[in-house]
């Protein structure tokens, strides 16, 4: 029997696209930023589908039809975005990186590797990695100004469109496990493993673009990629350390307004008849206005 569950989580079909023409230094004077990003896109194709296996193996073993609901809309949203990165990547690989292949082979056997552990193992890994994002959001949304004035909008906006998403979809990791496993030592080591299975594959692949540019061995390039990962680990780490701590939730940190214009943007299901463009021209970058075609999106419990 079919049970049509709601989610307050909204699935948003964004036609980002990447042609050939989009130069992977996207922020023209700043490469190093560029390519920290860059690589951590890379990453994504292959963490946001076990996110959604292990989600989907997860909610078997939940009866909370909140939660339910939540979990299959975290899965919605999640397929839309790792097919939107692939699309990036794509991009990448053929505008000179086609060495970020091994990378991706590399990350296609950890995940295979990880997809083997206990269940408990891999939610509270899932778990872990969404609550850091959150710091990742607050990076991202709060420093815009800094980090893509003047960026090619059609990439700064793809960023800021998962990162606001991440944002609403913020509890729903750390509700399946606990609903469906529970424990806490298991979900705080979950926070670290998330993190750095992540972080370091995002990173080598940053390094191998920026050798290949023949910028890695430049002291001055260096020392800028660092102070940019200096910068992101800044607003990720205090978000780290709350997460692991006894009885945190999500749900205890705080929106950005922005975020929230953002999200009041949308407010249904929605295909978007074309992609939301940030104006990186101007510091403020207010939230663009958008054009929809309006569909039925139900996610139901069988």
């Amino acid at each position: 029997m079919n049970k049509k569950i709601k989610s307050n989580i909204v699935t948003r079909r964004v036609p980002f696209e990447f042609p050939d023409d989009i130069h992977p230094h996207w922020t023209p004077d700043r490469p190093e930023f560029a390519h920290m990003w860059n690589g951590l896109s890379l990453t994504m194709p292959y963490l946001e589908p076990y996110l959604i296996r292990t989600m989907r193996e997860g909610l078997k073993r939940v009866d909370d039809p909140a939660v339910l609901a939540d979990g299959f809309a975290f899965i919605a949203q999640e397929g839309q975005h790792y097919q939107v990165h692939q699309r990036f990547n794509d991009m990448l690989k053929n505008n000179g990186y086609p060495e970020l292949a091994e990378i991706e082979k590399e990350m296609e056997k950890y995940y295979a590797r990880l997809s083997k552990k206990s269940l408990a193992h891999r939610m509270a890994y899932s778990a872990g990695f969404e609550s850091m994002t959150l710091g990742a959001t607050r990076f991202i949304i709060e420093e815009r100004s800094k980090n893509f004035l003047n960026a090619d909008s059609r990439v700064a906006s793809f960023w800021l469109w998962h990162m606001v998403e991440e944002t609403e979809h913020k509890n729903c990791a750390y509700d399946a496990y606990q609903a469906a496993c529970g424990g806490y030592f298991t979900r705080a080591f979950g926070v670290l493993h998330g993190t750095w299975g992540v972080f370091w594959p995002g990173i080598k692949a940053a390094a191998l673009m920026l050798k290949k540019d023949g910028l890695w061995y430049n002291w001055r390039s260096r020392l800028n990629f660092y102070k940019y990962v200096a910068s992101f680990l800044k607003y990720v780490l205090p978000y780290i350390a709350r997460s692991m701590m006894p009885g945190h939730t999500p749900r205890s940190e705080k929106d950005s307004e922005w975020v929230k214009e953002w999200l009041r943007s949308y407010p249904s299901e929605m295909t978007l008849a074309e992609a939301p463009l940030v104006d990186t021209s101007t510091p403020a970058m207010p939230v663009p206005k958008m054009k929809f075609i309006k569909t039925e999106v139900n996610h139901a419990v069988v």
